[in-house]
């Protein structure tokens, strides 16, 4: 078996991951946290957002960002473009499934259980899906029981983010609450990222996909940019949606008021 190192980087690539999954966790977290004071259009969107947040930032990035740290002895690694790009769907849209479920009966446990559930089975998903994305010398297996386990983690890690998507409100709770998720989605990687083992072979014509720092490192790097000016440019800078509508109600009173004395003026010109 090839020596496995998840760590060649040192703990860079542990800390970045970890602070690319609080960032987009947060940005998830204000989004949905907005979503509950709109109606229709407006509320989808926040949603949208937010499971963009949660699924492409918090999860994907971050487990690409781990993956810039994972070495394999006696080969170099590449990726399949195409499955790489797959990976980053399938958490998208788990994570707004997820999200579309649990929302609509947040005081039941067993709709945030089931909205848990589905979310956890696609972030394993993702996982994997990246995990086959790999091109290398060699032939990945992976043990089974590991595997289950992971699993399991992923749907913890992700009923508790729904949890957190779903109730919390005020900056210091989501400020918490991207801490913990960060937690737990780096554990839930790394967990997985154990059950894996790698056998080299031979191989003479020239591995296809990209490397890392031609692939993973723009994609991670574009990503988490736009996030944090997302965070910032929609998560703090404008009022909330319910207060945009309430002002545009306010200002709609004072046209009378106006008109009022231009009516006064023209009866006695009148007569």
């Amino acid at each position: 078996m090839a020596h496995i190192d998840q760590f060649s980087a040192g703990p860079v690539t542990p800390i970045a991951a970890y602070l690319v999954a609080c960032v987009g966790s947060a940005l998830g977290l204000v989004c949905t946290t907005r979503a509950h004071g709109a109606h229709g259009w407006a509320r989808r969107r926040w949603f949208a957002l937010g499971a963009f947040a949660i699924g492409g930032t918090g999860i994907w990035a971050t487990h690409f960002v781990a993956m810039l740290g994972f070495a394999v002895g006696g080969t170099p690694i590449r990726y399949d473009v195409a499955l790489t790009m797959a990976s980053l769907v399938v958490a998208v849209a788990v994570v707004a499934a997820g999200l579309s479920i649990a929302a609509r009966d947040t005081g039941r446990p067993l709709v945030l259980a089931a909205g848990g559930t589905v979310t956890g089975c696609g972030i394993a998903t993702m996982h994997y899906v990246g995990m086959a994305a790999m091109r290398m010398r060699g032939h990945a297996s992976y043990a089974p029981g590991t595997v289950a386990l992971s699993v399991m983690v992923a749907v913890v890690a992700a009923t508790i983010a729904l949890y957190a998507a779903l109730n919390v409100r005020s900056l210091g709770s989501i400020a918490g609450a991207a801490l913990a998720m960060g937690v737990a989605v780096g554990g839930m990687h790394y967990m997985g990222m154990t059950a894996i083992s790698v056998r080299l072979a031979p191989a003479d014509a020239p591995l296809t996909g990209a490397d890392s720092p031609h692939l993973l490192l723009p994609l991670v790097i574009g990503l988490t940019v736009c996030t944090v000016a997302a965070l910032f440019l929609v998560g703090w800078h404008p009022a909330p949606v319910e207060d945009d509508e309430g002002e545009d109600e306010a200002v709609e009173p004072s046209a009378p008021e106006a008109a009022g004395p231009v009516t006064i003026e023209r009866i006695p010109a009148g007569e």
